[in-house]
């Protein structure tokens, strides 16, 4: 895995040689190099094993798209902060399918580094905000599904967000009990 800083050499490298082309007289070749440097200025702050991950993802192929993020073996000198925060929050997505505390250390890495798209840091916050509930935290769960909501402008999340305050409402209801009396003090009041 190259060094972030690597494809700005690179970038800065194909800039030059571009501009020394214009200088010669070839300006087609000064228009290809400028078009080719900007593919590496796009790497640098979209990294391609992460593009492919995510590519991974939406055909649900879970395997290949661990595969990919694997081969980032040095995040802090191969990506940028928020490109840090969406490997986490990819981490996250894969790992909260069979470990929901490393999931939620994954989460929260991912929220406190940065994530770009509004989207992706209400479906983070969603995320937290289920796996807070599962764990019998209702306040932070509540706390984190209405930020969740908040971000969520384009109603992406809207049926989940939803149902997870449906869940929270059935949870908060006190189950009542009809018929037989359920302590043993009741039973022996009730023989006499």
């Amino acid at each position: 895995m190259f060094n972030k800083n690597i494809k700005l050499v690179l970038a800065a490298l194909i800039i030059g040689y571009a501009i020394y082309q214009f200088t010669e007289g070839y300006i087609g070749n000064g228009i290809m190099y400028i078009l080719l440097s900007t593919i590496f200025i796009f790497l640098y702050f979209k990294n391609e094993l992460i593009l492919l991950a995510f590519f991974r993802l939406r055909k649900q192929d879970f395997d290949g798209a661990k595969k990919w993020l694997d081969k980032i073996k040095n995040p802090q000198a191969a990506l940028v902060k928020k490109q840090q925060g969406y490997l986490n929050y990819l981490n996250g997505i894969m790992v909260s399918q069979t470990n929901m505390n490393e999931a939620e250390k994954y989460f929260k890495k991912a929220i406190s580094l940065g994530l770009s798209m509004d989207h992706d840091l209400a479906m983070a916050k969603l995320n937290l905000a289920g796996i807070a509930f599962s764990k019998r935290r209702k306040q932070e769960a509540q706390k984190l599904l209405s930020e969740a909501e908040k971000l969520d402008k384009r109603d992406m999340l809207a049926d989940q967000i939803k149902m997870m305050k449906q869940q929270m409402k059935k949870a908060s209801i006190p189950k009542q009990h009809y018929g037989q009396p359920t302590s043993a003090r009741q039973n022996r009041r009730s023989r006499r």
